[in-house]
């Protein structure tokens, strides 16, 4: 298991997705700042402000950041910039056996699931969803108490327990090209909680991440075992940024979900809050989950702090978790 993060501990921030941070640098210079006031050190990897396109750099070069940042024996825990699309390339120029004999912490979402699902198969170590440098930790004026509080039980304390929602959340925008990210924080809005769908009662293992990006893996070697496991999904920005992936792909890709037998294998679902959906698309999105568990049992929790809205919850890939619907239990149990 990686070792927790403490006072002193040195960050890597790596890029292995998009180049946003070469575009946004006052976002990851945010984080930075940020994460040094809270006695860390931070290490930058040669991609970490590299553009290559829709990428910070070939893969070949991500991967070496990849590789590198795991092998460094200074560094305690690596943070990803931001996601992006193309994570995938990459992982054919990895040693997972290398990695494996050098667990860290490692974090990040959306397109870092794939990251993620390759680590969880190869490499047996728990990683964490949740958040990126220049997203949450680049907020301003401060990243939000609830996503540092997680962040902190994850992967400073080793210990999680019973996940309450947020009181307050948000998907708001503001444009980064502009700079309206420094010139106020973002708006909030009352969070109604979390939404049983099914009920139930279940433990198990969870795993999951960002619905597009996890099924880019189905059926490859990369894909991790999903047998009576809890699983968690979220769901992205649409290519038009102000908007969430549209329904009909989410149907899609839950059907392919159902198609490939996982529904048949896991014992719960937990489902992150929708990003930039409308009420209307809300109950939409709801009625598409339940369409494509119709034949299943297990329970299905919704609107969780998870993703794509801030703020969220770090969640430890591979820890036990209990959902409980009689309780309104959503609980990650133990110590890891």
């Amino acid at each position: 298991m990686p070792q927790k993060l403490k006072k002193g501990s040195i960050i890597a921030i790596i890029s292995p997705s998009s180049g946003l941070a070469a575009i946004f640098p006052h976002r990851l210079d945010n984080a930075i700042k940020f994460l040094k006031s809270e006695g860390y050190k931070i290490k930058e990897f040669p991609c970490t402000r590299k553009i290559n396109g829709w990428e910070s750099a070939p893969a070949k070069e991500r991967a070496r950041d990849i590789m590198d940042a795991f092998l460094n024996k200074e560094v305690k825990a690596i943070i990803c910039s931001i996601g992006g699309n193309t994570i995938n390339k990459t992982i054919r120029y990895l040693d997972f056996e290398k990695i494996k004999e050098n667990p860290k912490i490692f974090i990040g979402y959306s397109d870092i699931s794939v990251l993620h699902y390759a680590l969880n198969k190869k490499c047996g170590f728990s990683t964490f969803y949740g958040p990126c440098a220049m997203t949450q930790f680049g907020e301003y004026p401060e990243p939000l108490g609830y996503t540092l509080k997680h962040f902190r039980k994850a992967v400073v304390e080793g210990q999680i327990g019973i996940i309450k929602a947020s009181e307050k959340w948000t998907d708001e925008i503001l444009d980064w090209s502009q700079k309206q990210d420094l010139k106020r924080a973002r708006k909030l809005k009352e969070n109604k909680g979390f939404e049983w769908l099914k009920e139930g009662k279940s433990e198990g293992e969870i795993i999951g991440g960002c619905l597009p990006s996890i099924c880019n893996l189905i059926g490859t070697e990369y894909w991790p075992d999903h047998n009576n496991k809890i699983l968690f999904i979220e769901i992205p920005e649409a290519q038009q940024l102000d908007k969430g992936e549209p329904l009909a792909e989410v149907d899609a890709l839950l059907c392919n979900l159902e198609i490939a037998g996982i529904f048949k294998q896991i014992k719960g679902l937990i489902v992150g809050r929708p990003f930039r959906y409308d009420n209307a698309e809300n109950e939409k999105f709801k009625e598409i989950i339940l369409d494509n568990t119709k034949e299943y049992n297990f329970p299905i929790l919704y609107g969780v702090d998870i993703g794509h809205t801030d703020p969220q919850i770090t969640i430890p890939l591979g820890a036990k978790v209990k959902l409980d619907s009689n309780e309104n239990r959503l609980e990650i149990l133990g110590k890891y």
